[in-house]
């Protein structure tokens, strides 16, 4: 279960920092409730978790996938460009999050 609770807590997260950008610096109401509900889902999934998988592998996984999917967001539907740099950047990043997926001892799993 924890990483059902992790994956949703990811997700969540992913969508309040998209709907951060829309909400226009908090001027618009729709993205700015999504913001605030975004996040309090996003860490209360995170305290779910970190019940049965240490804290810095939780944040690892959460941060790193985030940024990556943040990051796909931001390509898709911002139309923001993403030059090689970044996307090797990003490629490490998810590597980084296999290795202590895959190969970790501590991850709960």
């Amino acid at each position: 279960m924890a990483y059902l609770f992790l994956a949703i807590a990811i997700v969540a997260e992913v969508i309040a920092t998209s709907a951060l950008k829309a909400s226009d610096e908090f001027t618009r109401l729709i993205p700015s409730m999504i913001v605030v509900v975004g996040y309090g889902v996003a860490f209360y999934f995170m305290t779910l978790v970190i019940r049965t998988i240490p804290l810095g592998i939780t944040y690892a996984v959460w941060s790193g996938l985030g940024i990556v999917l943040i990051s796909a967001v931001g390509f898709f539907y911002y139309k923001q460009s993403l030059d090689l740099p970044a996307i090797i950047g990003m490629g490490l990043i998810v590597s980084g999050v296999l290795v202590i997926h895959l190969f970790s001892n501590t991850t709960g799993h």
